[in-house]
């Protein structure tokens, strides 16, 4: 049977940027995929905190202050 691959075969070039190509789109989409992830992640993490947040505002109790550092002297 002939096909246009059987019949048209792509030069060492051609070959060579598709291979290129299919790489390169593996590495993205798994960056892609990576990124995705670390994004659900952290959505996930902010929801959670967001909604402890407003459990603590809601039953009243305070955030402890943060303590302020001393000022250095200057030196004479």
């Amino acid at each position: 049977m002939v096909t246009k691959d059987t019949l048209f075969r792509p030069s060492k070039a051609e070959s060579k940027a598709d291979t290129i190509t299919k790489i390169a789109m593996g590495i993205i989409d798994s960056e892609t995929a990576a990124r995705e992830s670390k994004t659900a992640r952290l959505r996930a993490a902010r929801a959670e905190r967001d909604a402890s947040e407003a459990t603590r505002i809601a039953s009243g109790v305070k955030k402890t202050p943060k303590k302020k550092s001393a000022k250095a002297k200057p030196a004479n």
